[in-house]
């Protein structure tokens, strides 16, 4: 925290400096869109923003066994996101960069990719960045959430959801909007360059795709990089998204990173599953109010001849392999009202299926989750209140009552 006021203050010294203009350089500030830096009569920009989430957290872990009922109380304050870009872009070139740091994490880099801009719609990238084939939540970045934080959902079919590959996307259409992008990543999850430079990959290359569908024409502008319907929409907006990926190997339980576990073939080498992420999504706007809906569903394959062990003594069978992989199918439902004066209620319901039911050691166990949030948006997305609170039930198989989690936290962001 002390570091990030540090830099926030360096930036608001070095706006100050250049906000005398000339005619062809000049400097600007602006709450959520930082410091702002053009040369050459606009022809190359420099952009340096971000934001700060200091969050108090509050859980209440419930556990059933055959000694009783144990009670964890957890609290915590701290930031859940500090988070500065550095943006840039050439103008003739048509060439973009962005560089994403979060200093609340022990892995700092977030994003670092470079774009080259074919027109206004279609656009090619390589690096580390946001993929888009993960489920809708998950694809927007942390500042634009409806609650304090992601849901169970999103949270147990990705990690960050950030990968290191080649990306893709476009957009075409007036009346009906189609927007496909498509990905090939390393499959090995954000940062994954190991320890040092000896660590190597585990599995193969990943392919993903999302197709958003607008039948009505877009969103308004600033109301398209969040699931609330921020601007009040006068006509009824609706997208629909299907996404899809396949991880040639995967060796982490959602194919977002690698090296978590080892399988192994008859020879005693190293042989990964194939795993693949299905998702479903649409998302409604209409004058305040919003609706997401949400379907995943995950499943592997090529499973034949894989060992557990070097010795290939122990054969996988179908269902143990829910004990590396996050395998089965889940629902969820988001929906709020944002009002004229920027206060946002929401709600949210999830539902959580893993595939093999009844096998105790599956990974993805059988759960739900709902929850409340209430927002006070002061100066749009860049300075809001948040308060959420949250009750998720794991289903036990052994006869017992279902663990509870209670979870309440409050939060402040400032965009700068």
């Amino acid at each position: 925290m002390k570091k990030t006021i540090i830099t926030i203050i360096f930036l608001l010294s070095i706006s100050y400096v250049f906000t005398q203009e000339s005619e062809r350089n000049n400097a600007r500030f602006s709450l959520g869109d930082g410091i702002s830096f053009s040369f050459n009569e606009g022809d190359y920009e420099f952009n340096i923003y971000g934001f700060i989430k200091p969050t108090y957290i509050y859980n209440d872990e419930k556990i059933y066994s055959d000694d009783g009922e144990y009670s964890n109380v957890f609290r915590q304050f701290k930031s859940q996101n500090s988070n500065l870009f550095f943006t840039g872009f050439a103008k003739d070139e048509k060439l973009s960069f962005t560089i994403q740091m979060d200093y609340s994490s022990s892995n700092p880099l977030v994003e670092a990719f470079i774009g080259y801009h074919f027109n206004e719609k279609t656009s090619l990238y390589f690096g580390q960045m946001q993929v888009n084939h993960n489920n809708l939540e998950m694809t927007h970045n942390e500042d634009r959430l409806r609650f304090t934080n992601r849901g169970i959902l999103s949270r147990t079919y990705s990690v960050d959801g950030e990968e290191f590959g080649i990306f893709f996307e476009t957009s075409f259409g007036k009346s009906i909007i189609i927007k496909p992008t498509f990905a090939v990543t390393s499959g090995d999850g954000k940062n994954s360059f190991g320890d040092d430079s000896r660590d190597s990959d585990k599995g193969g290359v990943k392919f993903g795709s999302r197709i958003n569908i607008l039948p009505f024409g877009d969103f308004s502008i600033g109301n398209r990089l969040s699931t609330i319907d921020l601007i009040g929409e006068e006509k009824p907006k609706v997208q629909i998204g299907f996404a899809y990926s396949k991880n040639m190997g995967a060796s982490n339980q959602v194919g977002d990173g690698h090296g978590d576990f080892i399988l192994y073939d008859d020879s005693g080498d190293e042989l990964f599953p194939d795993y693949s992420q299905l998702f479903f999504d649409l998302n409604l706007k209409y004058k305040g109010f919003s609706l997401v809906l949400e379907y995943a569903d995950a499943f592997a394959s090529g499973l034949d001849q894989i060992y557990t062990d070097p010795n290939a003594f122990n054969l996988l069978i179908p269902k143990q392999i829910s004990e590396y992989l996050v395998v089965g199918d889940s629902q969820g439902i988001q929906f709020g009202y944002f009002t004229k004066n920027g206060i946002s209620i929401d709600f949210i319901y999830e539902n959580l299926n893993p595939e093999f039911d009844s096998f105790e050691s599956s990974v993805l166990r059988k759960s739900s989750n709902m929850g409340v949030g209430l927002s006070k948006y002061l100066a749009g997305n860049n300075l809001k209140i948040q308060a959420s609170l949250f009750k998720t039930a794991y289903e036990n198989l052994n006869n017992l009552d279902d663990d509870e989690f209670m979870s309440g936290s409050f939060m402040v962001q400032i965009a700068f």
